[in-house]
């Protein structure tokens, strides 16, 4: 994990407001603990770790939140405040949480929430192609040459989205895998070939699978649950 800081020394002169010598001799000299342990001068921190000088507290501890929410329909996927229908008065949480991977308003299901930057930029920026299955319902019955055409790739916005696994599931349903997100992606797939989406829903992304979780709910991912996650991200 990326620290924080340069070292514990710098922390100290900065946080402590004391002089680079005074550091120096409060560290050695074991006044200045991270996590109850006497502290190095060059030890890197973590945003994780709790730092204090003479028993008082320079730095708390940053609790990192993981969340699997069921995005509902007509939330927009915003924390902007200005915006009605945000996402961050929907989730009701005091922390500020962001958002990996959007959905559009009229789109619903599994969004991944956290406020832990490093993670946040390790899945958005990941080099694989990372998976995400929907299930959609549109608005007439479903032809074998619409759903080839879906698997195979439609040219939207000037470009040829990636193949894809499509398998049907009703007359009018079919879920889909992505490796890409352009923008509204599916439901511009689907009006090229002459349907309109009456629903879509996300119901995973790589690992990490909607399950029971109903509209407006969330729940925390537990540490199996992140490592699974992590595991499958590049």
């Amino acid at each position: 994990m990326k620290s924080l800081t340069s070292s514990l020394q710098h922390f100290v002169v900065q946080k402590g407001r004391l002089s680079n010598k005074e550091a120096i001799h409060a560290i050695v000299g074991g006044r200045v603990l991270v996590n109850g342990r006497k502290g190095t001068l060059q030890q890197p921190l973590a945003a994780t770790e709790e730092v204090t000088l003479d028993g008082q507290v320079l730095k708390a501890p940053q609790k990192f939140i993981y969340l699997a929410y069921y995005k509902p329909r007509g939330v927009e996927s915003t924390l902007n405040l200005q915006i009605p229908n945000n996402l961050q008065q929907a989730l009701g949480l005091e922390e500020r949480v962001f958002p990996i991977g959007r959905l559009d308003k009229e789109s619903e299901g599994l969004m991944l929430l956290t406020n832990d930057g490093q993670l946040y930029n390790r899945i958005a920026n990941a080099d694989s192609h990372q998976e995400k299955e929907y299930v959609v319902t549109v608005d007439k019955p479903l032809t074998p040459e619409a759903l080839a055409q879906l698997a195979a790739g439609v040219v939207i916005m000037g470009q040829m989205t990636r193949p894809a696994q499509v398998q049907q599931m009703g007359d009018m349903s079919f879920s889909i895998v992505l490796t890409q997100g352009l923008n509204r992606q599916i439901r511009r797939m689907c009006y090229k070939l002459g349907y309109e989406v009456e629903r879509l829903v996300r119901v995973r992304m790589v690992r990490l699978e909607l399950g029971d979780l109903k509209p407006g709910e969330w729940q925390e991912l537990g540490e199996k649950g992140l490592s699974n996650l992590l595991s499958y991200i590049s």
